[in-house]
């Protein structure tokens, strides 16, 4: 035998029905992979986060391609797998939702002041009390902020970094769940508000939509984190009691 032949690299030889098998057994895998998403997504009362996903599924498994064939089944179902943020949920099919309307517990309607303030939120966060009313030009009550706080479409993010560290404001998974939206980058562009009828046509030519960030959970570099004292003067933590 020649020394070329001895150092030569053996490939083993797989033959097709090994192959065969190995592949049937992969789509067996990412079949329960697929029936477990199903189960914890069911399961969950709120929208499940690809991370919880993740550390739930079994190691290794492809969690955006599980979610996306669980998508793929129940596209043209009664109940359809959305997209919200970085969660999942299942809801009723969009073109269903009159069957629902009977039972649903009627929400109180919320004012002409409280949308406006909503929609500067949602298109301008993140956004101080000051800077509501600036876009608005007038006062915004406590309120009107208090109300939106509690439909759980608004949340207190931080402090902007200025005089008086006012809180900033922005919106939530919530928020996007209920109006349909994957990511906050989805809400309506000048051209669809004017096609809605909710712009003029004649608006100002310098006049823009801001583009809100991406990641809603990062705070941008102008705000800081609310501290437990923050949360105690805001009424959103139970004061802590004195020492003796």
């Amino acid at each position: 035998m020649s020394e070329s032949s001895a150092n030569a690299t053996v490939i083993p030889f797989v033959t097709e029905e090994a192959a065969g098998e190995h592949r049937a057994a992969e789509r067996r895998d990412f079949a329960e992979a697929v029936r477990m998403a199903e189960a914890i997504v069911f399961a969950s009362a709120e929208p499940v986060s690809q991370k919880a996903l993740a550390a739930r599924l079994p190691e290794g498994v492809d969690v955006p391609a599980t979610m996306a064939e669980l998508q793929r089944i129940y596209s043209q179902r009664g109940v359809n797998l959305v997209r919200v943020a970085d969660a999942w949920a299942f809801r009723t099919a969009g073109d269903l939702a009159f069957l629902m309307s009977r039972d649903a517990v009627q929400q109180k309607k919320l004012s002409r002041a409280a949308l406006e303030v909503l929609a500067i939120i949602a298109y301008h966060q993140p956004v101080t009390r000051a800077e509501i009313e600036e876009i608005r030009g007038v006062e915004t009550s406590k309120g009107t902020l208090d109300t939106l706080l509690e439909t759980e479409w608004v949340r207190m993010r931080g402090r902007r970094r200025t005089p008086g560290r006012p809180v900033t404001y922005g919106t939530t998974d919530k928020f996007l769940d209920h109006f349909a939206l994957e990511e906050i980058r989805d809400l309506p562009g000048m051209e669809e508000l004017k096609g809605a009828g909710l712009l003029s046509a004649r608006m100002p030519s310098n006049f823009s939509i801001p583009l809100p960030p991406s990641d809603l959970d990062l705070l941008t570099e102008d705000e800081e984190p609310l501290t437990d004292i923050d949360l105690e003067e805001l009424g959103l933590l139970t004061p802590r009691a004195l020492d003796d």
